[in-house]
């Protein structure tokens, strides 16, 4: 486990865990470590609770999984412990050790110990991309090709589907030149504060400026939404540094049309309820979003 990390350890409480009889019926001490792996950068510089994790609230959660549902191995409580803190978006690797120091063992020791490190389940992710000023000597349609190549072992992305490029035109800001946008479908097993700081990479490798909002750009990568609202899944944030799923994505052609492209089953959160992509293009003026061919080097060159 490498990176930023915090650990809570020497956690007790009574539980009931075991294979014998005595153990079910008359309890003993069990101690949990917990160590987490997650991006605390923006936690260091904001100095806000949110953008970390809640030390208490953790080892009162462990303590409820000591106290509750009995298992006759411990191997089941670290696993079962582990998944809790996974469901903590911003974590992205856990390391569980449950001790059982009065473990029926016929003769002396000092300490029975079981770790499990459990890292994040993949999650299904889009991604848009979008570039107006050349980068270089590179056209935009060049730059997103380029990003594209850059997601997959930057952002650790599996099972990749990516849309055509399209030519939209621009909207909102000043007048600028038209853009090159394409839509990303993946997996990853990063959280999504590390995917939005690898998107934020790629960004700088070409380039990218912020100095007027909504102003042309050598490339734009947004994070549009990470999960499944269909299953209830998704991460669902209003934190100003990852609003998900994407505040506006809802009435973005030059975002909805591509993504349709990747997945015509794409579904968003919008207003709290998912919604189908299609249903949602159906309602927009898409008339400024132009197909313009597949993602490929070839076709950036053109």
């Amino acid at each position: 486990m490498t990176g930023d990390r915090i650990a809570l350890r020497g956690v007790r409480a009574t539980g009931y865990h075991g294979v014998f009889e005595h153990e079910k019926r008359d309890g003993q001490e069990f101690v949990v470590d917990v160590v987490l792996a997650l991006d605390l950068t923006r936690a260091g510089q904001t100095d806000e609770l949110a953008e970390t994790v809640d030390y208490g609230g953790l080892a009162s959660a462990v303590v409820a999984r000591i106290e509750g549902e009995p298992f006759d191995l411990i191997e089941r409580l670290a696993a079962v412990i582990a998944d809790d803190v996974l469901d903590d978006v911003r974590v992205d690797e856990v390391e569980v050790t449950v001790h059982k120091p009065q473990a029926p063992v016929p003769v002396p020791f000092g300490d029975v110990a079981v770790t499990v490190t459990r890292t994040r389940r993949p999650a299904p992710v889009v991604i848009a991309l979008g570039a107006n000023l050349p980068h270089g000597d590179g056209t935009p349609a060049e730059t997103v090709v380029d990003a594209l190549e850059q997601l997959e072992p930057l952002a650790e992305l599996d099972d990749m589907v990516v849309s055509s490029l399209y030519e939209t035109d621009p909207v909102g800001g000043p007048e600028q030149p038209v853009f090159v946008n394409a839509v990303v479908t993946a997996t990853t097993t990063l959280s999504p504060a590390t995917l939005l700081e690898m998107l934020h990479v790629v960004e700088f490798m070409f380039a990218r400026t912020r100095e007027v909002r909504w102003g042309p750009r050598t490339l734009d990568v947004d994070l549009v939404q990470y999960g499944d609202p269909r299953t209830g899944r998704d991460v669902v944030s209003d934190a100003p540094a990852l609003t998900l799923p994407h505040p506006r994505a809802h009435e973005r052609g030059f975002v909805l049309v591509p993504w349709l492209d990747a997945d015509p089953d794409a579904v968003l959160r919008h207003d709290g309820a998912p919604v189908r992509v299609a249903d949602l293009v159906r309602g927009l003026d898409t008339s400024g979003v132009r197909r313009r061919g597949p993602a490929t080097a070839q076709e950036g060159q053109q």
